[in-house]
């Protein structure tokens, strides 16, 4: 606790999940090459410029050398595991926790910041959504049963960051999520909405890897 004018220091640690199978991918997308270095590399970068720390969760019997400073756990058999793997290894004075997909690879520094400082503005999770464009269709059977309004629906991204305790709590049940913010929904938190990225997309095809790749060699001749 910092005294009177004094600065308290608030750490911020990330967690990246790559511990998946990608069973639609065909293989694990996270250690495809994207460019001169794999997909993991690229999220993993990102995540240590804009946090105090890393923890990479990766499949159990996977070696992968980490950067220096970065920390390595094993995944469980869901994502929602494997996040509580990760934050095993979050040091005790890391007030914000931000987990990130390794799957997506192009998130900025600058969506990392949004959500670190959503959460110590307050928020117990902040999440980057961005508004969904097409229109939605709830369907049963092959047959549209509704129309789905979407003025008020965005399509969520990572990173995610979180008040620390707020995570861990949501976590205790050992429930299961798409994404943390879930659990944390679920367990009464407040989460906001921060401004999500177009670019930032979620690798899960071969083509995606395809796009990705064009974004970053036409991001190099702007």
């Amino acid at each position: 606790m910092g005294g009177l004018g004094q600065t308290v220091l608030v750490e911020t640690w990330a967690i990246v999940v790559a511990a998946g199978a990608g069973a639609r991918f065909g293989t694990a997308k996270q250690f495809a090459r994207l460019g001169d270095v794999t997909v993991l590399d690229r999220a993993v970068g990102v995540a240590r410029e804009s946090c105090d720390g890393v923890v990479v969760v990766l499949p159990a019997g996977k070696e992968w050398p980490p950067p220096e400073g970065v920390r390595v756990a094993v995944g469980g058999a869901t994502r929602s595991a494997s996040v509580r793997a990760g934050l095993v290894g979050i040091p005790q004075d890391a007030d914000v926790v931000v987990v990130h997909d390794a799957a997506r690879p192009l998130a900025t520094r600058a969506l990392f910041a949004r959500v670190v400082a959503a959460v110590r503005a307050g928020a117990d999770a902040a999440i980057p959504g961005v508004p969904v464009a097409d229109t939605v269709k709830r369907v049963r059977d092959h047959v549209v049963v509704e129309t789905v309004p979407r003025d008020d629906l965005v399509a969520v991204q990572t990173p995610q960051a979180f008040r620390r305790g707020a995570l861990e709590a949501a976590h205790a049940t050992e429930g299961v999520g798409t994404d943390d913010a879930a659990l944390v929904e679920a367990a009464g938190g407040t989460v906001v909405v921060v401004e999500g990225e177009t670019r930032n997309l979620k690798l899960t095809t071969a083509a995606d890897l395809e796009l990705a790749w064009a974004l970053i060699e036409g991001a190099r001749t702007i």
